[in-house]
C-alpha cells in the first residue's frame, strides 16, 4: 500500500512517500481504509526520537495516530463493526510502527468509535487524540464541575479548542490564553480570551481575582510555572506537556485510547457540543509540510492530511 514512512529519526525530511507492506489484521482489530489523518505534536516528537524511551520504533515507521475512515475487514473476534462502517480512532500501539498516514491501518477495536455523521472525514480525523486528551483531563484528572473557573492554555490549538468547548459544556467559566489574532475564535468557542506572555498573571487576576479552580496546561515551561500562582487556594493543576507539573503539586497526563470516551465525544459532536476547526488540509504526499506547519506551534485547531477521497 501507499504510505508515508521514515526509516530513521530526524526532521521532516526523513518522511518519504512510497510502498510499504499491507497491515495484518488481528482477531480484535479491523482494517480501516483511511480517508484522513490528523497531525499532532506527538507525531513530530516521535519522528525526532524524543519518545524512544517509552515508545520504541520498529522501522520503517508509518506516523500518525488519528484517523477517520471506513471499515473494509473486521477481525474474526469483532462483532462491533461491519464492512462499510465509518469510524474514527486514536490508533496508538506500544511501539511505533504501523500508523495512520497510509492507505490502510489495522486498528484494534479498543481504539475506535463510530464517526460523527455531522462531521466531514477531515473534521472527524481531528477529534480522537485532541478530544480524548481534553475530555480525560477535564473529567478524570481535574474533575471540573459546574460553576468552577478553568484556565486553558493554548486555547486556540487542537487540544485547547476542544477543551474550551467541553469545559463550557460542563458548566465551567473558561479563561483561555491565545494570541490576539485568535481572541475572537476563543470567544466563539465560549471562552474568555487573554493574551499569553508577560503580564499573564495580572490579566487573569483581573478576570478571576480569587484565582481559578483549575488550570489545563498544554504548553509547559514558564507558562506552567506561572500557572501555580493563578490557582485558588484549593485549585488543581494538570499538564499534558511538562512532567515538572508533579513537582509543582499537580498531575501529568498522557492520553490513552478509550472506546467509550471516544464514542461519547462522537455523540457530543453530533449534538453540536463539539466542533473541530481544520485550519489546513494537505494531500498525503505533502505530509512533511503538514509536520513542518505543526511544529511551528501556531495552528488554530487542527492540521489534517487527506489520504483518499
Amino acid at each position: 500500500m501507499k504510505a508515508i514512512s521514515y526509516a530513521r529519526y530526524g526532521g521532516p525530511e526523513v518522511l518519504e512517500l512510497g510502498e510499504v507492506d499491507d497491515p495484518k489484521v488481528g482477531p480484535d482489530a479491523v482494517l480501516v481504509k483511511v480517508r484522513a489523518a490528523a497531525v499532532n505534536p506527538v507525531d513530530w516528537k516521535c519522528r525526532e526520537g524524543y519518545l524512544d524511551a517509552i515508545l520504541p520504533a520498529v522501522f520503517p515507521v508509518v506516523p500518525g495516530w488519528d484517523v477517520s475512515g471506513v471499515v473494509v475487514q473486521p477481525g474474526p473476534a469483532v462483532p462491533e463493526f461491519s464492512v462499510g462502517d465509518e469510524v474514527i480512532g486514536y490508533v496508538r500501539a506500544d511501539v511505533l510502527s504501523g500508523g495512520t498516514f497510509a492507505e490502510y491501518v489495522a486498528a484494534p477495536v479498543r481504539t475506535l468509535a463510530r464517526k460523527p455523521g455531522s462531521m466531514s472525514f477531515e473534521e472527524a480525523a481531528g477529534l480522537p487524540l485532541a478530544g480524548l486528551t481534553a475530555h480525560q483531563m477535564l473529567s478524570r484528572v481535574l474533575g471540573v464541575r459546574r460553576g468552577e473557573s478553568v484556565l486553558v492554555h493554548a486555547a486556540a490549538g487542537g487540544v485547547g479548542s476542544i477543551a474550551v468547548q467541553l469545559a463550557v459544556h460542563l458548566g465551567a467559566r473558561v479563561i483561555g490564553t491565545a494570541s490576539e489574532r485568535n481572541h475572537d475564535f476563543v470567544r466563539e468557542l465560549g471562552g474568555e480570551p487573554v493574551s499569553h506572555g508577560a503580564g499573564l498573571a495580572e490579566r487573569v487576576r483581573e478576570l478571576v481575582p480569587g484565582g481559578v479552580d483549575a488550570v489545563f496546561d498544554s504548553v509547559g515551561g514558564d507558562t506552567l510555572r506561572a500557572s501555580v500562582n493563578l490557582l485558588a487556594p484549593e485549585g488543581r493543576l494538570a499538564s499534558i506537556a511538562d512532567p515538572e507539573v508533579v513537582s509543582l503539586g499537580g498531575q501529568y497526563w498522557f492520553v490513552r485510547p478509550d472506546p467509550q470516551d471516544l464514542q461519547h465525544l462522537s455523540d457530543l459532536a453530533d449534538q453540536g457540543v463539539v466542533t473541530v476547526h481544520v485550519s489546513e488540509t494537505f494531500p498525503l504526499e505533502r505530509a512533511a509540510d503538514a509536520h513542518r506547519l505543526n511544529e511551528e506551534g501556531r495552528t488554530r485547531g487542527k492540521i489534517v492530511v487527506r489520504v483518499s477521497e
